[in-house]
């Protein structure tokens, strides 16, 4: 008999790129693999435990799919990714529900896990999280023409207020040889677009090759003749070379779009956090990445309510914001995770206050969007069709400058050819509807 397996991943596309190492593992030990977890005998929940909403959201799914198991549709919930790897015995002390409850360091048991949990024996498995294998077989989750490409596990920054070291460990790069072989096999399978990741991307080779290697490894890339687009995520801005802003500016294949996860821009603030920098050095880098990068789209992310920060330190970041005009930006209210230094930090700011304070930001995000998609109108650009939304009526897809599952779409009409997702095709921007530019397929 086959069992049915289906995987519920949650939080990042860190955390996804796992979750397709896992279904490889299972396929290989004859599981058979099924899209809804309704119909599973196993089902797994990849869960996330970065912060708060993402922690309860994963308790969400693991209690919907408890009611399924009392139903007698599954057989077994199997709890995996960061909240198992965080809260380990607490899962099924707290979940009773649960049958296993498996570290990220047994992900390479997952199969044998599974049998013995089938076979009515619950399980708590937590090897060392170093035992994650960074390598391996994948079937890809994602649409046929992207996919991501996790460069390196864990982290080394240590910023107050993220649980990612105690979770994930240190940070553990992959080789060049190694990236560029699973590269080129995506790329074979009809990958188009590759979405480079890891905790800190700009922190990539120096554990292994003792120097930053993250713009040779995407000189490397960019020598695979199948991949069109290649995007990187997650660069720290005091990493920002030369070297790395020439080889982005250089290549045609590397899209320009840079994800700097700034947070804040007052440097005392910034020191709290254990993050260098102040709103001259951002300033200055920023104004540098546009003068040397043509056509530049930045994203960054920012926290508002960090303790202690003070309404003129809030102020500033409002403003900083506002001068900057980021093409793409999240304000995110502070998550007060048990067990960071940040925690313990005197003068924590009461939620009302931190809702208020990333409202803000967002709501002046809101029309710095505007002003972008209005800018876009006349102008031609290149869109990846992703589908067609038959509630809209029109197709829809993304530019170089937007990430997928993070950033808006374009949407399109088209009147001769009719696109096929996955297709580049060219949209002369017409208008725009809120955020989302609109136009027709040239």
């Amino acid at each position: 008999m086959k069992y049915k397996v289906g995987i519920v991943s949650l939080g990042c596309a860190k955390n996804q790129v796992d979750a397709e190492m896992l279904l490889a593992k299972l396929n290989k030990n004859h599981f058979e693999i099924v899209e809804d977890v309704a119909f599973s005998d196993a089902a797994i929940i990849n869960t996330c435990a970065f912060i708060e909403p993402a922690k309860q959201e994963s308790i969400e799914e693991i209690l919907e799919l408890a009611k399924l198991k009392a139903e007698g549709k599954i057989k077994c919930l199997i709890v995996t990714g960061c909240l198992a790897e965080r809260y380990r015995e607490e899962v099924m002390k707290q979940l009773p529900e649960v049958d296993a409850c498996v570290g990220i360091g047994a992900n390479d048991q997952i199969a044998e896990i599974i049998t013995d949990t089938l076979m009515g024996e619950k399980q708590e498995v937590f090897p060392p999280k170093e035992d994650l294998q960074l390598e391996g077989e994948r079937i890809q989750s994602t649409p046929r023409w992207y996919a991501y490409l996790k460069i390196a596990e864990g982290c080394d920054n240590h910023c107050t207020y993220c649980a990612i070291p105690m979770i994930r460990g240190k940070y553990r790069s992959r080789t060049i040889e190694n990236l560029v072989k699973e590269a080129q096999w995506l790329a074979d399978g009809g990958v188009r677009e590759l979405i480079v990741i890891a905790q800190d991307t700009s922190y990539y080779g120096n554990d292994i090759y003792g120097k930053p290697m993250l713009p040779k490894l995407l000189r490397e890339l960019c020598k695979i003749e199948k991949l069109k687009w290649i995007r990187v995520l997650y660069c720290y801005p005091e990493r920002i070379t030369d070297e790395l802003i020439d080889t982005i500016a250089e290549e045609d294949k590397i899209v320009k779009y840079l994800d700097l996860p700034l947070q804040h821009c007052n440097k005392d603030v910034l020191k709290r956090m254990n993050r260098k920098g102040d709103v001259e050095y951002l300033t200055s880098l920023i104004n540098k990445l546009r003068q040397r990068i043509t056509g530049l789209t930045l994203r960054s992310t920012f926290i508002a309510g960090f303790p202690g920060e003070s309404e003129e330190q809030f102020e500033e970041l409002a403003q900083f914001a506002k001068d900057m005009k980021f093409q793409r930006l999240g304000c995110f209210p502070y998550s007060q995770e048990e067990d960071t230094p940040a925690a313990k930090l005197p003068d924590q700011i009461d939620e009302d206050t931190k809702l208020r304070r990333a409202e803000i930001i967002m709501e002046q995000q809101q029309m710095i969007m505007e002003e972008y998609a209005e800018s876009m109108i006349n102008t031609e650009v290149e869109v990846v069709c992703e589908g067609f939304d038959k509630i809209a009526g029109c197709y829809f897809g993304r530019t170089k400058g937007d990430c997928p599952e993070v950033d808006g779409n374009i949407f399109f009409t088209a009147s001769a050819v009719k696109p096929q997702p996955g297709n580049f095709v060219k949209v002369k921007i017409t208008d725009y509807i809120g955020i989302d530019p609109v136009g027709e397929m040239i």
